[in-house]
């Protein structure tokens, strides 16, 4: 089959691969410059910053023999940071079951997965899928990029896979009423992250820390991750609740607020010397849909992604997008 991947991310690019190896023709259309979707690092002349998805976990057996072969190869790595909870400003210890989590990195940034993974791949990037509609039993798919005035035709494709985040998703899957509907049960929420590089070491007794009563949610030095460029590089997100309160508000704005919610979580008032933030409008599914993905086998068109809880608890993870990319890979074959 001649089929299209829309997105990039871990979700897009394990689907592609896989239905590649089944022998398919595969193009995936990614809207930004760049692949690896929410697993990003900002990259700058003092080092890389880890601004989108901070460390994932692993609890099925299929991810855990991935993330060997990954980790055999160099790709990911274990990540044991001091771990630590702020409550207005207290310091105090995690559980015991969050200290025991291990927790595991892309090397040397979390980009650098999606960008292994993109390798023999037709990754068409800047190039944003508007809609999709039927030609006979094919799709056609109108793509606008920055070098186009207008939005241009790409296909016919014999099948049409949606790796994009859900409130996107539901907006391509037009044309299939049934899978738009239940994209809309799985929106994601916002996330305002904040990036920091300072001049000299903060002295902070944690190398990460949840957040509580505060702007935040969550900061991490991002030079305690193994293969980074040493400095004191900071990453502070915002809790979902004031992401959502604040989602439309100017970023020099949202990073004045964010600096002085840092200052006040760490206790620390030494001055950055780069700042910057990045706004996640579709950042966590925080009520994922059961199963691993969509797929009506009649039309050919589906979705994956980290919306689906794909069998594990909790909220949308990267494990989440692996095992519904691979799954609808298989279910396609």
């Amino acid at each position: 089959m001649h089929v299209a991947i829309i997105g990039a991310g871990l979700a897009g690019l394990t689907c592609a691969r896989q239905l590649q190896e089944q022998g398919n023709t595969v193009v995936v259309y990614e809207k930004s410059r760049a692949v690896s979707g929410r697993m990003s690092t900002r990259q700058n002349e003092l080092g890389g910053f880890d601004h989108g998805a901070q460390y994932f976990t692993v609890t099925s057996p299929a991810f855990r023999k991935t993330v060997a072969q990954w980790t055999k190869a160099g790709l990911t790595a274990a990540w044991t940071p001091r771990l630590a909870v702020i409550d207005d400003g207290k310091v105090t210890a995690p559980s015991a079951v969050a200290r025991r989590k291990q927790r595991w990195v892309a090397q040397p940034g979390m980009r650098s997965l999606g960008v292994h993974l993109a390798q023999e791949l037709d990754v068409r990037t800047a190039q944003q899928v508007r809609s999709i509609e039927r030609l006979g039993k094919q799709w056609l798919l109108y793509v606008q990029s920055e070098t186009v005035p207008i939005d241009a035709t790409a296909g016919p494709f014999d099948a049409v896979i949606v790796a994009a985040p859900a409130d996107q998703a539901k907006a391509l899957l037009a044309p299939l009423p049934k899978l738009a509907r239940q994209a809309a049960h799985a929106p994601l929420a916002p996330c305002w992250t904040l990036m920091l590089a300072f001049p000299e070491g903060l002295g902070l007794p944690y190398d990460a820390a949840w957040v509580n009563g505060s702007r935040l949610g969550w900061i991490a030095q991002d030079a305690s991750k193994p293969e980074r460029r040493p400095g004191e590089h900071w990453i502070a997100q915002a809790s979902a609740a004031w992401s959502t309160e604040h989602l439309e508000d100017d970023p020099e704005r949202a990073k004045e607020k964010l600096l002085k919610a840092f200052h006040e979580a760490t206790g620390t008032h030494v001055q950055p010397v780069f700042s910057a933030v990045h706004r996640w409008r579709y950042s966590q599914a925080l009520q994922p849909l059961e199963g691993d993905c969509l797929w009506d086998p009649a039309a050919k068109v589906g979705a994956c992604g980290d919306w689906f809880a794909a069998g594990l608890p909790g909220m949308g993870r990267i494990e989440n997008a692996y095992l519904s990319g691979a799954a609808l890979a298989a279910r396609m074959a």
